[in-house]
């Protein structure tokens, strides 16, 4: 029971709860640190105190203050799924990948215990499954992304997110008409969703629809200037040269065992490319490698012809912000490519600092 004159953990939450309502992140900020005061181990205190440091962009803060709720209340779902959104796509920019798996492994757990819930946690189940959809497409797993999207859509057909998810899984899957279907159905319901018209571009560009694809590109623009930059363009021959500079660069070593491998610039991966993985590589991928890796003999079809390492010209002229960093991603690309034809994996390659 509060003394007389204080106010209790209790109404505290409450005011910061109306805060939040309010959008007054430092007034929620302030009420949960004095909830926290007076009941140091209240679950909704630490997570209205997590909640308010990343709304306020305190974002290390929050990330300590999240870890402190979960070492608390790990079985709250409601907490659970606040910590699974921020690790996934809050946590600083473009989330780590260290940070995607840590979101994924905790809208799971709450997933499994909102589904335990039966109706009453319906609802929250289908936000901790798109949290997975949304960390399984960040993380280059479009299978798994479209199984969690197509569950939620299975629950709340109209959820626009979901079908955002489940539009980028498609595509990322190659299955172009229903990838066009999709993200066709999410713009009658939410016409200014970049993200939507940005896919239906690529879609369209990999068909060879030109217009279509500029027209689709140039209102991703409009709608999201940050997310979607106009793209940097080089000629094909100062293309060629930039990757020649690259090659320049390369240790002595490598350059020698390059001799016999062919390098070679294309506009976008061809479907062979892609569908040839195990797993199918991505259409957005920079570049690839064909072939058995120095010293051995593959069984992928590639391996029967000579060595050879591809960059994708568009890929790369989008994925970069400016001139300067399109050339250094050109670099990085044929520098991770080379790994693959040393015999590295992803993994390695990510543990050099070149995914």
């Amino acid at each position: 029971m509060a003394r007389p004159g204080t106010i209790d953990a209790e109404e505290l939450l409450e005011r910061a709860a109306l805060a939040f309502e309010r959008g007054e992140p430092e007034e929620a900020l302030q009420r949960a640190e004095e909830a926290r005061r007076a009941a140091p181990r209240s679950v909704p205190a630490l997570h209205y105190r997590a909640a308010a440091l990343a709304d306020l962009g305190r974002l290390e803060e929050a990330r300590g203050a999240y870890e402190e709720a979960l070492a608390a209340g790990g079985d709250d779902p409601e907490l659970l799924l606040g910590a699974a959104d921020f690790f996934a796509s809050r946590a600083g920019g473009e989330p780590e990948r260290e940070d995607l798996e840590r979101g994924l492994e905790l809208a799971r757990r709450g997933e499994r215990l909102a589904r335990r819930s039966g109706g009453e946690g319906a609802a929250l189940r289908a936000e901790l499954l798109l949290v997975q959809a949304a960390a399984h497409n960040h993380l280059g797993q479009s299978a798994e992304a479209l199984a969690a999207a197509e569950a939620v859509l299975a629950a709340e057909p109209e959820a626009v997110d979901a079908m955002l998810e489940r539009g980028l899984a498609l595509w990322e899957l190659l299955r172009l008409d229903e990838a066009r279907e999709q993200l066709l159905a999410l713009l009658r319901a939410s016409p200014d969703e970049g993200w939507a018209h940005h896919t239906l571009g690529l879609i369209a560009e990999r068909r060879g629809e030109v217009r279509e694809a500029e027209k689709r590109f140039a209102r991703a623009r409009a709608l999201a200037p940050e997310d979607f930059p106009e793209p940097v363009r080089l000629a094909e021959a100062e293309f060629d040269q930039a990757v020649e500079d690259a090659l320049r660069e390369l240790p002595g070593p490598v350059r020698h065992y390059l001799s016999n491998v062919a390098i070679a610039v294309e506009p976008l991966p061809a479907d062979d490319d892609l569908r040839g993985a195990e797993p199918p590589l991505s259409p957005a991928i920079l570049g690839v490698f064909r072939g058995a890796p120095l010293g051995q003999k593959g069984s992928d079809p590639w391996s029967h012809f000579p060595s050879s390492i591809v960059l994708y010209q568009r890929n790369l002229e989008r994925f970069a912000r400016d001139r300067a960093d399109l050339l250094e991603q050109i670099g990085i690309t044929l520098l991770h490519e080379v790994g693959h034809f040393l015999g590295l994996d992803e993994e390695a390659l990510v543990e050099r600092g070149l995914e």
